[in-house]
């Protein structure tokens, strides 16, 4: 079994990640400006989240926990949601894993790259939503 015991975990661990990081200004300015809608597939458990920045508004970034009407993704990450649980500690190196295909990438590579160091706060953020779930077990270090 992985780290998340289903997809509905999963969704309120990256969601609530992802709520906070929209509700962060810097990171909500520079997302909506590159104006990515992102899709990211995930298995094992089969899931996917949306990040919809096509408004370019940082006060309506869409988040959508599941499938997306509608939507066209510019950029497709797909992964192991292990391997998104280890991203978002900070453990993996994007461009390895990418060259391993640990992570594969469908989409403006480039624009995905640009956002990295913008992110960089979402580490912290991430094993402080564990910590306020009660789920530190779930926080490793490599």
């Amino acid at each position: 079994m992985g780290v998340y015991k289903d997809a509905d975990q999963m969704y309120e661990l990256l969601g609530g990640l992802f709520e906070d990081l929209t509700g962060d200004k810097v990171i909500a300015d520079k997302f909506a400006a590159s104006g990515l809608t992102i899709q990211f597939k995930y298995t094992e458990p089969d899931a996917e989240i949306w990040l919809d920045a096509s408004k370019k508004d940082p006060d309506d970034i869409g988040i959508i926990c599941g499938p997306a009407e509608g939507l066209t993704a510019e950029v497709e990450m797909s992964m192991k949601a292990d391997m998104a649980h280890e991203f978002w500690l900070g453990n993996v190196n994007l461009m390895v894993a990418l060259t391993r295909k640990q992570i594969v990438a469908k989409g403006p590579i480039p624009k995905i790259m640009k956002l990295l160091p913008v992110i960089k706060p979402a580490y912290d953020k991430y094993k402080a939503l564990l910590r306020d779930k009660g789920l530190e077990d779930m926080i490793t270090k490599k």
